[in-house]
């Protein structure tokens, strides 16, 4: 017997905001196994601190098993650490200004959910993390795209963006932002130019979202205060995770800004509170005073790991390519030269067994194929050294 066909599709129930989302693509352009991968912002698995993290976790588990692995809301020992590491960076925090998501990847996420209707403009950076933005981009934001340059954002060309929107009647709904360690670019905003952005926010009414995974891990110079530190009127909300200083796999962040922002972001998580017996095992091993020497240990690895790249790159690279010394994170962003398209060096690198992340991965608007990022936190050093000497070699390859 025939079976029976029916002009429906299961597709057709998608909601549109789900019919119109584009699976991701990247990888699909390798054409060999890749053995040394620059693209991924992995953290070395080589400094989790285990041992740390099993006592923490024996000790929860003996003394506080009925509260951390039954139904609840996080350690109340945990929003006090967190508060106090907010403190000792100037910024003002309490329970009513914190929430604690499932690493800051969720709570980017759901800001869509608080501020975005379809249309609406969001300001965002290029290059930029479009991990976050390409949230905003499925919330159907209109994005506009500042510049970033060796001292991050341009916040020039923002004044100038924000006095034209304002002529239109247009008010973005909040400015996104990497000040420090930028991701992709690894650049750091300085002082004045954060002055300056945390005045037009305030001047515009504008929101800025500060996205800063990467700043306690500084390789050199002084620390910048936060934007959050900079603001007095509430124009800021600080994003900030343990991903980068304890695990990933932890999956713990944290936003701290205007409670009226913070209470909306709570009713969108609709799964609840984080894990429970996480949150309890985290809080214990902060407790200890135990992390911040474990930042200082991934702070000298990750510097000889990017010290070592640049090494290798000034060796390896033909001298037309530029690659900015970052001030701490884990990534170096290369310019390459007007005749070599990103794109097409990664599908040329692929075939040596070695990617990396094309400029194009990191814009919202269809730039970036005159850059690439390679992300050093992840390999070992042979590999760091091994992969950046194959991809010196189709370089000069590509300039016979």
């Amino acid at each position: 017997m025939a079976p029976t066909t029916h002009a429906h599709q299961i597709t057709d129930l998608f909601a549109e905001r789900a019919r119109n989302l584009t699976p991701p693509t990247y990888g699909t352009e390798l054409t060999k196994i890749v053995t040394v991968s620059f693209a991924y912002g992995l953290a070395d698995p080589i400094l989790f601190p285990h041992t740390d993290l099993a006592v923490a976790s024996a000790a929860v588990l003996a003394e506080e098993a009925p509260i951390a692995l039954n139904y609840g809301p996080p350690s109340d020992q945990l929003y006090e650490q967190i508060i106090l590491r907010l403190q000792a960076k100037g910024i003002t925090a309490d329970r009513d200004r914190l929430i604690i998501g499932y690493g800051s990847g969720q709570i980017l996420g759901l800001l869509p959910d608080v501020f975005i209707e379809p249309g609406n403009v969001v300001i965002v950076e290029g290059p930029t993390y479009l991990g976050a933005v390409g949230r905003f981009i499925n919330a159907g934001a209109h994005l506009i795209t500042i510049p970033v340059d060796e001292l991050g954002m341009d916040v020039d060309a923002l004044e100038v963006t924000l006095s034209n929107l304002k002529k239109q009647g247009i008010r973005p709904r909040f400015i996104y932002t990497i000040p420090t360690f930028h991701n992709p670019t690894g650049t750091t905003m300085p002082l004045f130019r954060r002055q300056k952005l945390v005045a037009l926010a305030a001047e515009y009414g504008v929101l800025i979202v500060e996205d800063d995974a990467y700043s306690d891990l500084r390789f050199q110079g002084e620390a910048i205060p936060p934007l959050a530190t900079l603001d007095k009127e509430g124009w800021v909300l600080y994003v900030n995770t343990f991903s980068k200083i304890i695990a990933p796999g932890i999956r713990l962040g944290w936003a701290c800004g205007d409670p009226a922002i913070i209470e909306r972001l709570a009713m969108f998580k609709s799964e609840g509170p984080v894990g429970p017996f996480v949150s309890h095992m985290v809080a214990r091993y902060c407790a200890t005073g135990k992390l911040d020497y474990h930042i200082q240990e991934l702070i000298a690895c990750y510097k000889h790991k990017c010290n070592l790249l640049l090494e290798a790159i000034a060796h390896e690279f033909p001298s037309d390519v530029v690659a900015l010394r970052p001030g701490g994170g884990f990534y170096v962003w290369c310019k390459l030269p007007p005749h070599i398209s990103a794109k097409a060096l990664l599908i040329a690198a692929s075939e040596h067994g070695v990617s990396f992340l094309p400029g194009t991965r990191c814009y919202a608007n269809g730039q970036g194929d005159d850059a690439m990022r390679l992300a050093f936190s992840f390999q070992t050093t042979k590999k760091i050294v091994e992969g950046i000497a194959t991809l010196g070699t189709v370089l000069r390859e590509w300039q016979r």
